[in-house]
């Protein structure tokens, strides 16, 4: 067997660089978390080839007395931290007293810096750092702060520079541990420079400022913000709305105490907040903060410290769950009523010459909008259920197009009135801000969604007996199916029953739903139960189920409604949560404005 030796210092800080400075990009973040936890307020970043020919980081903190200038780049050397009691209640970005030192290792490192509060410093000092050799401090020039200059990293380790990328890609991964950086701290400034260009300039702004410049306009625009406090928790940020998600998650930046953090647990919840409102194969965008008592995070659990662990992780789950599903549960009505300008309605519109035009709308002016001649509804959002008892039935509706002017001084509702249905699938309104757009079957079937969801939540979903049972042939299976959970069918609304070893009688349906096609149904129902078992659909499952009955519930394409039945969708939707999306993720509705619509046709120019 092997002598057992003691490793030499270099050859252990060159294993601990393999851990924390796998990449230009991860001395980066390093040396960016020690200037911020130094107290500065602007930072200034300057890389070179990517990072790996040069990586230099001006701040203006409150720097390293002479003294301690060596002791900075040594192993486990470190102010911020002195007892297990500091370790447990960890408020710094580092704390382990080894990057510089591992960085310093792998590279030609020089660190100069001007002490803030020394009174025997009047200048600043440098020492540099090359593989093990580390030079006693000198004079140098230095206005005030820290500069730390890292050149040619893994100089003397060629088989770790072979896997560096292309200096494109180096490049992209160090903006990247930029952006994350400086979204955590607004308050403060940064600039970033590569091969001598300015690529960012942030001056010290509020969080939603800074978002908007490292986010953009287009993530600022179709984000919820997110403000919960509670528990001795807080939860703070935006998210994205449904209708703005992307194919990857390369928009997901979450913080727990400033510090940015890839956690499993915290991803989880974010993908079970989304589930009722984002199809399966996009992602959301996010910039969440968590902060909670330091004492019941542990940080110390990953040497690039991007993993953390909760004491509680349940309770953490559980609060960013309900905390962004809360965000998510708005109303299209909220949506619309959100961006709506004041309103300013003018006398009724009373007609004219058959060859008079009347005059075109815009939010603000004396127009009057077409919806005005709309009747007035007497119909609120609860009562609406009445109104759909045509939407499954025979014969075809006529569309009505005119009706009598409300009283003056009607309030437009968010989503306005209906003007027309096109090709038979979508409901095209008038609003405050212009044309409304929906997809009525997706909007109604994510109505019937949540009232089924509520419904079930209070104990069973109300049974509507059939005048005239319905026989269905079945599956020898699908009848065994329906004869075994008997119990559990009931309680989501059916009434089955074996008639034969193949066919099945439908004796009763879900009372809102008892116009929907009895047979296709009940054969979705016993699908759901047959493939996954009862006590999964009644519990993990329990959304499919409810969005396999909705989706047959749901106003069919090229099914023909009045006026007062559109409308009478769309002040449900005003009122059902989630209702800007289906319960597949698709959205429900689409706003076109007046000023869009000017643009499409150059007018004013």
């Amino acid at each position: 067997m092997p002598v057992i030796r003691v490793l030499p210092d270099l050859l252990i800080n060159q294993i601990a660089a393999g851990e924390v400075v796998e990449r230009p990009a991860a001395a980066l973040k390093e040396l960016l978390e020690n200037a911020l936890d130094a107290g500065a307020q602007n930072i200034n970043v300057q890389l070179a080839g990517g990072g790996t020919k040069l990586i230099k980081v001006s701040d203006d903190g409150g720097g390293i007395a002479r003294d301690d200038l060596p002791l900075a780049l040594a192993r486990h050397a470190t102010s911020k931290i002195a007892s297990l009691e500091d370790l447990e209640r960890v408020g710094s970005l580092g704390f382990r007293g080894e990057a510089l030192a591992s960085i310093a290792a792998v590279s030609r490192l020089t660190l100069a810096s001007l002490h803030r509060e020394s009174k025997n410093d009047k200048h600043a000092w440098s020492i540099a750092a090359e593989g093990p050799q580390l030079s006693a401090p000198e004079p140098t020039a230095l206005a005030g702060g820290t500069a730390v200059e890292v050149r040619d990293l893994y100089f003397n380790t060629p088989a770790r520079r072979k896997f560096l990328k292309a200096e494109a890609t180096e490049y992209a991964h160090c903006e990247e541990a930029f952006r994350r950086i400086a979204l955590s701290r607004p308050s403060a400034g940064f600039t970033l420079q590569h091969n001598g260009r300015v690529q960012w300039h942030l001056k010290p702004q509020s969080l939603d400022q800074r978002i908007l410049a490292l986010q953009g306009e287009d993530f600022e625009q179709s984000s919820i913000a997110v403000a919960e406090d509670s528990a001795g928790l807080k939860l703070s940020g935006r998210i994205s709305a449904p209708s703005a998600s992307r194919a990857a998650r390369d928009a997901q930046y979450f913080y727990v105490n400033g510090r940015f953090v890839r956690d499993k647990l915290l991803a989880h919840a974010v993908r079970q907040a989304y589930q009722d409102v984002l199809h399966h194969e996009r992602h959301p965008a996010f910039v969440l903060f968590l902060e909670l008592d330091p004492a019941l995070v542990d940080v110390n659990v990953h040497p690039a410290k991007t993993e953390v662990r909760f004491r509680d992780s349940r309770a953490v789950h559980q609060y960013v769950f309900h905390a962004l599903s809360k965000a998510l549960s708005g109303t299209a009505g909220d949506v619309a009523a959100a961006h709506a300008p004041a309103p300013s309605f003018a006398t009724p519109f009373s007609g004219g010459p058959s060859h008079q035009r009347a005059p075109a709308f815009s939010p603000g002016s004396g127009g009057t909008p077409y919806y005005r001649a709309q009747s007035p509804m007497p119909l609120v959002a609860r009562d609406s259920a009445g109104f759909y008892e045509t939407l499954f039935g025979g014969g075809n509706a006529t569309v009505l197009t005119t009706a009598p002017p409300p009283p003056a001084g009607t309030e437009a509702p968010p989503l306005g009135y209906a003007l027309a249905q096109l090709a038979g699938v979508y409901i095209l309104a008038e609003n405050e801000q212009g044309l409304v757009i929906v997809d009525m079957h997706a909007a109604h079937e994510r109505i019937m969604y949540e009232k089924l969801k509520t419904a079930l939540d209070a104990a069973a979903i109300p049974m509507q007996p059939l005048l005239v049972p319905v026989t269905m042939n079945a599956p020898a299976l699908d009848v065994a199916t329906a004869e075994e959970n008997a119990a559990v069918l009931q309680q989501v609304g059916f009434d089955l029953s074996p008639a034969s070893p193949t066919t099945l009688t439908i004796r009763a349906l879900p009372a809102m739903l008892a116009d929907a096609d009895a047979r296709e149904l009940a054969a979705g129902v016993l699908r759901e139960v047959r493939e996954y078992g009862a006590t999964r659909v009644l519990t993990e499952r329990r959304n499919e189920l409810l969005g396999t009955m909705a989706c047959h519930a749901a106003v069919r394409a090229n099914r023909k409604l009045t006026t007062m039945e559109m409308n009478a969708l769309l002040r449900d939707m005003e009122a059902t949560e989630r209702s800007g999306q289906c319960n597949h993720g698709r959205p429900t509705w689409r706003q076109v404005t007046i000023g869009e619509l000017d643009g499409f046709f150059m007018r004013g120019r």
